[in-house]
């Protein structure tokens, strides 16, 4: 329901035909990626599409990435327990 979203509001569901490979990120990322390239190739196949895909907010990334782990910490942000004794 998600990757079909651009192609519904710009009326072309049945216009292209669409493969796309996918890699990490888990079924919610994927969805959403697959749905920001849908709407950038319709942009570029018609200029005029624009507006409508920016004003639901199909060209806009989310730029959340996960924190890097850093040296002397057990992850991103955890820290090693502290041992008394």
């Amino acid at each position: 329901m998600l990757i079909e979203r651009p192609l519904r509001l710009t009326n072309t569901l049945g216009k292209f035909d669409i493969f796309a490979n996918v890699r990490g990120g888990g079924l919610s990322g994927q969805a959403g990626a697959i749905c920001l390239a849908i709407a950038k190739a319709l942009l570029t196949s018609d200029e005029n599409l624009k507006k409508p895909l920016r004003s639901a907010g199909f060209l806009t990334r989310d730029t959340r990435m996960k924190e890097r782990k850093k040296y002397g910490l057990a992850g991103a942000r955890k820290k090693y327990q502290h041992s008394k004794r």
